[in-house]
């Protein structure tokens, strides 16, 4: 009921100055926004996913739109500066006025503006952070696909402890909210389990030379190690460890670096980096039908590789149209809401089933993988309400 009044006190405040139009609708027209990183350290994960959607919303309007009105999505680029970001956010909801908001990406930025987002009722759709934060309670227009970061961590931990016997965890990590979430579901799940919790190290965004760091934790004898750095320094940092001779470490990303191009570094650099995500990688699965059809449609779009992170903009976008078509042509933000809450199905091209229901959170699977020869080979499906571990190694 809480949610509810939410909402609809935000559509009201709406109303109150845009008359009954519903803002970023019109006859012909839907506008959806996005702040991204397009320059920053995380422009591997903020690009893909742009190109995606773009693919899936390019396939609607060639179909006729949504009852009738084409979709325009429209991008900005924070650098993964919030600054940067507050001008996009601002741009995007109280000049352009958008519709909703659509994989932002960013735990610290996302968390900044909801606040604004929630004031001129504007939802936001699979934002591309899996932090604990982005659903409060209640989660009011938040929309998140997947596991959060913090159970993503523990149930990594608890994976490797049971299958390696190793005791000792530790922690590298940005001093943002993405990386204290990280960090605490790290101490916390040393805690949980009778581990030790060794040492941990905090790093800036841009830095690059983590010999000092990488030689203190191998000699604080840490064995499971969590990341919650940018994509190229949790490379480095797992190519830096090999060059030392630290071949024993366990080096754990989640869903923020579960990138193929993590896997693909030339010379096997990252081969034996584990990670804890709440999707199956896209090439593991590229001989059945759902991925095999994007991995084609996207290669023919953007003349380069479809990636998992483009495969999450495309499901994204999905789910947006679908909740469109369900809310009718007489679209509110009080019938999407209600539309969004409704989406039930299996996705094929994810590997698993979405429903987001009141809690607003599409699923809560989570696959541990682990990079060998160029590549993400899925080891196991832990179910996210039941903690239950599937060997997958054999599928």
């Amino acid at each position: 009921m809480k949610t509810k009044l939410m909402i609809a006190a935000a559509i009201m405040a709406v109303a109150g100055t845009a008359g009954a139009q519903t803002r970023g609708v019109t006859d012909s027209e839907i506008l959806i926004g996005g702040a991204h990183d397009l320059s920053g350290v995380f422009a591997a994960v903020s690009t893909p996913a742009v190109n995606g959607a773009n693919l899936f919303f390019e396939q609607v309007n060639a179909n006729g739109g949504v009852h009738g009105r084409q979709i325009r999505y429209i991008t900005e680029d924070h650098g993964y500066q919030l600054p940067r970001a507050t001008q996009a956010y601002n741009k995007l909801i109280e000049r352009d006025g958008v519709f909703a908001m659509l994989l932002n990406l960013g735990t610290p930025h996302n968390l900044a503006h909801y606040p604004l987002m929630e004031r001129r009722g504007v939802p936001n759709i699979s934002p591309l952070t899996a932090a604990r934060a982005i659903l409060p309670e209640p989660p009011g227009m938040n929309f998140v696909a997947f596991s959060s970061y913090y159970d993503q961590v523990q149930a990594g931990i608890e994976y490797l402890n049971a299958e390696t016997g190793a005791t000792n965890v530790c922690s590298m990590y940005l001093p943002t909210d993405f990386g204290e979430e990280i960090a605490l579901s790290s101490r916390e799940a040393a805690e949980r389990l009778g581990l030790n919790y060794v040492d941990e190290t905090t790093h800036r965004p841009d830095e690059q030379d983590f010999v000092g760091a990488v030689s203190r934790l191998r000699d604080a004898g840490c064995q499971i190690i969590t990341q919650a750095l940018g994509v190229r320094a949790g490379i480095t940092v797992v190519g830096t460890a090999k060059r030392l001779g630290w071949e024993d470490a366990m080096f754990l990303t989640t869903s923020a670096g579960f990138l193929e191009p993590v896997a693909m570094v030339p010379g096997g650099v990252t081969d034996g980096l584990y990670a804890s995500s709440g999707w199956q990688d896209l090439y593991a699965r590229a001989n059945d039908e759902a991925p095999a059809a994007f991995i084609e449609a996207y290669q023919a779009r953007y003349e380069q590789p479809a990636s998992g992170f483009a495969m999450l903009g495309y499901t994204a976008a999905q789910n947006l149209v679908m909740a469109l078509e369900e809310a009718g042509p007489d679209l509110t933000t009080e019938n999407f809401v209600a539309a969004m809450e409704s989406l039930d199905f299996d996705d094929a091209l994810l590997g698993t089933h979405v429903s987001y229901g009141a809690d607003h959170q599409g699923s809560n699977d989570i696959f541990i993988s682990q990079v060998g020869d160029g590549a993400w080979h899925t080891i196991a499906r832990i179910d996210g309400d039941t903690m239950e571990t599937v060997d997958m190694t054999g599928e």
